[in-house]
């Protein structure tokens, strides 16, 4: 019998989340509210307090690549000047708006809302901006936003006092297009919702410390979608406290996210969206688990704190993977590969995403040195499925997993 993935019974409390929350996005200017673009690791929490339906074309991206229409869609940004080179989420999304097609009409929505306003943030790289200006161009709404520091070692006092004086900068434009003021106390309250949820999504994660894990990596790219669209919110933090209980009786059940487990992976890098399923039922095929990544932690977010807003917000997300330098990012996966008991690491070098692949410049090799565990890079993209090959990828999993047989 074929492998399958193990389902979750929350999953149809998600799917209800996520629904209401595309539903409200769509319905946004009917229902009198403005809506505001926001880079995934953004202020989200700010736009909240002023009252904006907050829409993540990030998540969008994703969208895209899973349900396989990114590879058509990309020529068209490319045809428009934007190089293939680039950041596939940005030119699968923009592909998307040129064609008017999208995941969103499979669901009998509308599509994605147009913004009264886009809000990004540079700590994961700069496509976000230059994704961002096309489309307030387009609309000719404005498009204001952060600039963070690249690549910092430790975080010092006057970076993170730099970061959020720019983003309390944003307060006044912002209210503008709101139409209505700012309120600090409304701000600590999403600030704590935000907090919570994160709590709640860190616990569902270390739930894959345990052996056998009762969660994959597959899974919990599907289980990430609240927190990342949904943090600061309710519904958000009352799914994870639902899926977190769920979990727990899998681990007090022995229920495995993998029969038979036998190998513990790390995953490094982005997802391939398109590729999701085929990955998952070939690693249970081979027993292997692949119990932690670096991208589903990318949104817990331990620096919020209600009692200090707009540095704690500048911490939070300057603290994260991706925007650090390759110090702080090789302690990091060994408190993970420790953590979660990890018998390999798989590296994804994603041709778009220069940002978020770390093995082009010698981090695998030190690692393996420090480590002594076996590592593998997988060539590819995350949307982009024509620089990805089924076969190759295929034949060097096999031979991975053989290699962590024999360690």
């Amino acid at each position: 019998m074929a492998a399958e993935r193990k389902d979750f019974e929350s999953n149809q409390a998600m799917r209800q989340v996520m629904n209401n929350y595309f539903v409200e996005l769509t319905k946004g200017a009917e229902n009198g509210k403005k809506t505001a673009w926001c880079t995934s690791v953004g202020p989200a929490e700010l736009l909240l307090s002023l009252g904006f339906n907050v829409y993540f074309p990030e998540n969008h991206g994703a969208m895209l690549g899973a349900s396989r229409m990114a590879t058509d869609l990309i020529p068209l940004a490319n045809a428009q000047g934007y190089s293939p080179d680039i950041c596939s989420y940005l030119t699968a999304d923009i592909g998307s708006y040129l064609a008017k097609q999208s995941p969103f009409h499979k669901m009998k929505l509308s599509g994605p809302p147009r913004a009264d306003v886009l809000v990004f943030n540079t700590n994961q790289c700069r496509d976000v901006k230059d994704w961002f200006q096309f489309y307030a161009r387009e609309w000719d709404v404005p498009c204001i936003g952060i600039h963070s520091p690249r690549a910092p070692g430790e975080l010092d006092g006057a970076m993170i006092k730099g970061v959020a004086r720019q983003i309390e900068q944003l307060v006044e434009p912002l209210e503008k297009v709101a139409g209505q003021k700012f309120d600090i106390d409304r701000l600590r309250e999403v600030i704590g919702s935000s907090r919570r949820c994160t709590e709640l999504w860190r616990e569902v994660l270390e739930t894959a410390s345990n052996v056998p894990s009762p969660i994959s990596f597959f899974d919990e790219t599907i289980q990430m979608g609240p927190a990342v669209v949904l943090r600061g919110t309710q519904p958000a933090i009352d799914y994870y406290s639902l899926l977190l209980k769920e979990l727990k009786q899998r681990v007090a059940d022995g229920v495995a996210a993998v029969d038979g487990e036998s190998f513990r992976i790390y995953w490094e890098g982005m997802p391939i969206w398109g590729k999701l399923k085929d990955l998952s039922t070939q690693f249970m095929h081979l027993k292997a688990c692949v119990v932690a990544s670096t991208y589903c932690n990318s949104w817990i977010f331990d620096a919020l704190d209600p009692r200090d807003p707009f540095e704690s917000m500048a911490r939070a997300y300057s603290s994260i993977f991706i925007c650090r330098s390759d110090d702080p990012k090789e302690r990091y996966i060994e408190e993970m590969v420790e953590k979660y008991k990890v018998n390999g690491i798989l590296y994804h070098d994603a041709k778009t995403c220069p940002n978020n692949s770390n093995c082009r410049y010698q981090m695998p090799q030190r690692l393996q040195a420090r480590l002594g565990i076996p590592y593998m890079i997988v060539n590819g993209d995350l949307n982009d499925l024509r620089l990805y090959s089924d076969e190759q990828t295929r034949t060097n999993i096999e031979a991975f997993v053989e290699q962590l047989a024999e360690a």
